[in-house]
């Protein structure tokens, strides 16, 4: 299989070797439209839709009729709280519902390989040996981000178990950094630079080629 070399850094910014990327993961054209389709259901999934609004059996009061049927020159009312007097019920107003719609596996998979290869693409990937904190630490991450030559919004993968290391890059507003267990398209493009752990790489790789 062809294969493609990215150095590999340590925390201290220095080259330790390199990594040979998946052609099938990290070299395909990108899908544009897929990519969005995938981000649109990943936001969708994320809108609360906890809007509402009260319709004219839910507003209060109104229970008499405001006056007479006939007589009076009048339209005819039933309520004060139907839709056309003030504090009356909303139409066609917002309610409870959920947004989420759904997007095919193989789709999610594409739109996942489509962001690698165009991060790849651009040079803004970037291979990390390993993020061993020996407790969590957020200076020590600022100074890796410096020793590394990452500037602007970064979006950090790392294996599961790398607790300290999630713990010592989260509290940087700059930085997102998710386990490559929660892997997804929005996360791995809304940034300028991408940076992915040996561990994490692996695993992408193993889940990206099934």
């Amino acid at each position: 299989m062809t294969t493609l070399s990215l150095d590999i850094k340590n925390l201290e910014g220095k080259k330790v070797g390199s990594a040979e990327l998946a052609q099938s993961v990290f070299d395909v054209a990108p899908n544009i439209h897929v990519m969005h389709e995938v981000c649109r259901a990943q936001m969708a999934e994320a809108h609360q839709g906890t809007h509402d609004t009260k319709t004219r059996g839910q507003v209060r009061g109104g229970g008499h009729k405001p006056y007479r049927q006939k007589g009076t020159g009048r339209a005819r009312q039933g309520s004060t709280r139907s839709p056309q007097y003030a504090g009356g019920g909303v139409v066609f107003g917002p309610h409870p519902r959920s947004y989420a719609f759904k997007v095919n596996r193989r789709e999610v998979k594409l739109a996942l390989r489509s962001a690698l290869s165009a991060k790849a693409a651009e040079d803004a990937l970037l291979i990390l040996e390993n993020a061993d904190f020996e407790k969590p630490s957020t200076k020590q991450a600022v100074a890796a981000l410096a020793a590394l030559g990452i500037e602007g919004r970064v979006t950090i993968m790392v294996a599961d178990e790398d607790v300290n290391a999630f713990l010592s890059f989260r509290n940087l507003p700059q930085v997102r950094i998710i386990p490559v267990s929660e892997m997804n398209t929005y996360d791995l493009i809304d940034n300028k630079t991408l940076v992915l752990t040996q561990a994490a790489l692996v695993r992408a790789e193993e889940v990206l080629q099934q």
